[in-house]
């Protein structure tokens, strides 16, 4: 240690400059620390309360959400991607807002806008039937249904409900069909000295395994359980259809698509226009749109990519030892 001039063992005025220089510099890290825990306890409460708000926003706001009068307006629906139990474009999801639609006082037309390629037959065939019973009790509002760029399939199953269904020129219109696809790995397995080991309760509780060889039988009952959902698709269609339907084409219900011109001919759209051309032409221009709220829940987790992780998961699911059907 220095010596100060008195000679004694004091800390000198430089030590003293230099030990308040370590303390003041220590004491604002301090302070900057306690500023920065303060801001990220705010962000975590502000992070929390939001998604307390969202959580009571179904059942607290929606409720008390006033009627918003128009003076006349054509209600829209958007049936958008792929039709599934719990996507965007499911039955559950799209039931209250065609539901509000059709109810109402100020809905002169309900326009459903799809540009779906199809997907679960049991949830096309419920949003099928909910349209026609809609159509039903709200005799006074005419159902169209305009298809944007694509219409395929269950998409075109739910377009068959409207009183009439329009796309553009371009739009891709039909595939009225069914489809179960998968793999086949035995001879892969038998190759590679793999053996399977497969236990079941049922005879046929394991048919169609992608492991297993191939069986005629199990083969020629799936293909009728396909024909008779096609049978039950060709059905709908034909009813939504009526006489406008070319029902003397055989293509029509072999799978195949049509551009929205092509499908005018073929009687499976009733013209060429797209949803505000519509809205223009029946007199109610005007455009009100009736969209799906998400699951408060849902919505967060997929802002944080978790649904990244749910379809991988689907995706896994899907390769399971029960077999699928899609209207595709």
């Amino acid at each position: 240690m220095e010596l100060n001039p008195k000679g004694n063992d004091q800390p000198s005025r430089r030590e003293w400059q230099l030990i308040e220089k370590v303390v003041l510099t220590h004491s604002e890290e301090l302070k900057k620390s306690r500023r920065w825990g303060i801001v990220f306890k705010s962000l975590t409460f502000l992070y929390l309360f939001a998604i307390l708000l969202l959580a009571l926003r179904g059942s607290f706001w929606s409720a008390s959400e006033d009627i918003v009068s128009t003076g006349g307006h054509t209600a829209v629906v958007k049936v958008h991607g792929v039709i599934a139990d719990g996507a965007d474009a499911s039955f559950e999801s799209l039931r209250r807002p065609l539901m509000d639609a059709f109810a109402h006082p100020d809905t002169r037309a309900v326009v459903l806008s799809i540009n779906s390629p199809g997907g679960s037959p049991v949830q096309a065939q419920m949003m099928y039937d909910l349209v026609r019973q809609l159509r039903q009790d709200h005799e006074q509002v005419p159902v169209y249904a305009v298809i944007e760029e694509i219409g395929a399939s269950g998409g075109y199953f739910v377009a068959a409900a409207a009183d009439e269904i329009y796309a553009s020129g371009a739009s891709l219109v039909g595939s009225i069909g069914v489809i179960s696809s998968g793999f086949g790995f035995s001879e892969a397995m038998e190759r590679l000295g793999i053996e399977r080991r497969l236990y079941t309760s049922g005879e046929n509780k394991a048919f169609l395994d992608a492991f297993s060889p191939e069986n005629e039988a199990e083969t020629a009952h799936w293909e009728n359980v396909l024909g008779d959902v096609h049978r039950q698709f060709i059905a709908a269609v034909e009813q939504g259809r009526g006489e406008r339907l070319q029902r003397d084409d055989p293509r029509i219900f072999n799978g195949f698509m049509w551009t929205g011109a092509q499908a005018v001919n073929l009687g499976l759209t009733d013209g060429v226009s797209t949803v505000r051309g519509l809205a223009e032409q029946i007199g109610s221009p005007r455009i009100y749109f009736f969209d799906a709220e998400k699951d408060p829940w849902r919505q967060i987790l997929e802002d944080f990519g978790v649904s990244i992780g749910q379809g991988v998961a689907n995706i896994l699911l899907s390769m399971g030892d029960e077999p699928s059907l899609t209207l595709q």
